[in-house]
């Protein structure tokens, strides 16, 4: 076998990785720096970025208890999927109930698919600072309501398998963190 075909070999376990956390944790950010690395090692890597599932698959959910976790249930679907056909797939996603990120888990074991849960434990007084899609704001002014980890529930991950402070590290330190859980695993 040449290192060429040993190489490939190694790269056909798709794993689904799911960072989990408040809005503007930096879940997405950090997804998008390992997805880079994980190219750059041969992977098939996709982002299943929560915004454009909301507009393309989930249009029409709220965000009430249940639309959240039917909407986590349809991600949790789709990433099995393309997982268990060799891709890594990174889904930053709130999913803010632990019961609808568990069913997911569970879906994935069924299927022997790898899962990886990552908790982006930024805090929130932290995240509101950076407010990168102005929800903070937004929600102090009254314009919205039912803000996850302000005035609608976050259940955090009791067990995840990483759990990163963002707000103590770079994105690249972070990236490099998962990273080297994946690799442990032999994920990556």
């Amino acid at each position: 076998m040449t290192d060429t075909q040993e190489s490939q070999e190694t790269h056909v376990t798709g794993a689904t990785i799911w960072l989990t956390g408040l809005p503007s944790a930096g879940k997405t950010t950090i997804a998008y720096e390992l997805a880079g690395r994980l190219s750059d090692d041969g992977h098939k890597v996709e982002i299943l970025d929560g915004d454009e599932i909301r507009e393309f698959l989930s249009a029409g959910l709220g965000f009430s208890r249940e639309d959240r976790y039917t909407n986590v249930q349809r991600i949790g679907f789709v990433s099995e999927l393309l997982a268990s056909n060799g891709v890594k797939v990174l889904v930053p996603v709130i999913a803010p109930y632990e019961d609808s990120r568990e069913a997911v888990r569970e879906r994935h074991r069924k299927q022997g698919t790898p899962y990886v849960e990552v908790h982006v434990a930024t805090p929130v007084d932290v995240c509101s600072v950076r407010d990168v899609k102005g929800l903070y704001a937004k929600q102090a002014a009254g314009e919205i309501s039912g803000l996850t980890g302000v005035d609608d529930p976050y259940e955090e991950p009791k067990n995840p398998d990483l759990r990163i402070e963002s707000q103590n590290q770079t994105v690249q330190e972070s990236a490099a963190a998962l990273h080297a859980l994946l690799k442990e695993r032999g994920l990556s």
